[in-house]
C-alpha cells in the first residue's frame, strides 16, 4: 500500500507541536469516559485542552472527525503499518482516546508489524485494560493508563500509569522546554513507571 492511499484510509495523521513526531487525533467529544470526566471539577479531563484552542478550528474538528470514522475501515491497520515506516515514535490520541476493544486490539497489531517504531498510548480506559496481560503487548507499545484526579495517586491496577499536578512535583519537562518533549522520551520508556504531568 502507498502512503497516499494509508493517509487517505486513515484519514490523516495529526502533528501536536510539542512532540517529536506525529499522532492521530480523535474528538475529544468522543472519549467514553473522558467525556464524563470533562463535567466533573478536580479531574484530569475538567478543562480539557483539546476541548478548546486550535481543536475548536473548523478543520481540526473535521479532520478529528474523519478519523474517527476511518477507525471502521477494513484496511485501517495496514494503512497505519504503512505510514509508520521511518518513525522512529509515535504517540496515539493527542486528543481522544480509545474507542473499545477492537480499537485496541488494531493499535496492537500495528504495533507488532512496527517493532522499528516506539509508541506510546495514553488512555483513560481502564475497563479495556481490566483482564489484559501487560505481558502480551508488543516490547515498543507502552501503554499508560492516566490518572483521573488532579494530584490523584497513579493506579495500581497497571505497570505504567502517569498522574497529573498542580503542585511542583512534575517530572514531564515540557513546560519548562516551550511545551517541547525535545529530548525527553520519558513516556515511551517502560523503565519509567509513572510520568507525572503539570496540569494544563
Amino acid at each position: 500500500m502507498l502512503k497516499k492511499e494509508a493517509n487517505i484510509i486513515v484519514g490523516g495523521l495529526s502533528k501536536a507541536g510539542k512532540m517529536p513526531c506525529p499522532s492521530i487525533n480523535l474528538p475529544a467529544a468522543a472519549c467514553i469516559t473522558g467525556q464524563i470526566l470533562a463535567k466533573v471539577p478536580g479531574t484530569t479531563c475538567h478543562g480539557c485542552y483539546a476541548l478548546k484552542g486550535r481543536y475548536k478550528f473548523k478543520n481540526t474538528k473535521i479532520a478529528m472527525a474523519r478519523r474517527l470514522r476511518a477507525l471502521a475501515h477494513g484496511s485501517w491497520t495496514t494503512a497505519m503499518v504503512t505510514l509508520m515506516q521511518n518513525r522512529p515514535h509515535f504517540r496515539w490520541h493527542d486528543s481522544g482516546d480509545l474507542q473499545g476493544a477492537q480499537h485496541l486490539k488494531n493499535i496492537l497489531e500495528v504495533a507488532r508489524q512496527t517493532p522499528d517504531t516506539k509508541h506510546w498510548l495514553p488512555t483513560r480506559e481502564a475497563k479495556l485494560l481490566q483482564y489484559m496481560d501487560p505481558d502480551i503487548i508488543p516490547k515498543n507499545l507502552i501503554i499508560r493508563l492516566s490518572a483521573t484526579k488532579v494530584n490523584g495517586a497513579a493506579s495500581k491496577s497497571w505497570p505504567w500509569t502517569s498522574t497529573v499536578t498542580d503542585r511542583k512535583d512534575k517530572t514531564c519537562p515540557a513546560p519548562d522546554q516551550g511545551g517541547k518533549c525535545k529530548s525527553c522520551r520519558n513516556c515511551w520508556d517502560k523503565s519509567v513507571k509513572n510520568v507525572i504531568y503539570a496540569k494544563h
